[in-house]
């Protein structure tokens, strides 16, 4: 009995479409193009971006946002540069296989459980978004600004 094995190339299927919808907050004060890699950052962390997943097009964003073409370009240089992604001209900008690893949902699940009901205390007690913004910025200083100078002392 003889078989023949036949492969086509035309068609190719993705079960499941992940992609990113960009938001800018123009009162944050950070730059466009670091709005930009940030999400695409914590979008990768959180596994909601997979390694092969296809970022929007530069013309796609644009569209989407109202921004200069070249801040999105520099954008994803910079996400290049720093191996969250990888640019194939003429197919696009995906995540790259060497992309950090995301956090393990064991870790950051019950924290974001925490957060969230910190959050809630900060709103029952009237703060605003910027008091909680730099009250959570004092204590990211203070954790981590801490460990900056103990690695420098050692």
């Amino acid at each position: 009995m003889f078989r023949q094995l036949c492969y086509s190339t035309n068609v190719i299927v993705k079960l499941e479409e992940r992609t990113i919808a960009f938001h800018l907050d123009p009162r944050s004060g950070i730059p466009t193009y670091l709005q930009l890699v940030q999400q695409v950052k914590h979008a990768v962390r959180y596994e909601m971006l997979r390694p092969g997943d296809r970022l929007p097009t530069a013309r796609e964003v644009v569209e989407e946002l109202a921004i200069n073409p070249n801040t999105v370009l520099k954008a994803y240089r910079e996400l290049e540069r720093e191996g969250f992604v990888h640019s194939r001209p003429g197919a696009g900008t995906f995540v790259s296989e060497d992309a950090p690893a995301p956090l393990a949902r064991s870790v950051h699940a019950p924290l974001r459980r925490s957060i969230d009901r910190w959050l809630t205390h900060a709103h029952a007690a009237r703060l605003d978004r910027e008091s909680v913004i730099a009250l959570f910025t004092l204590a990211l200083q203070d954790a981590y600004g801490s460990e900056d100078a103990h690695a420098r002392s050692s």
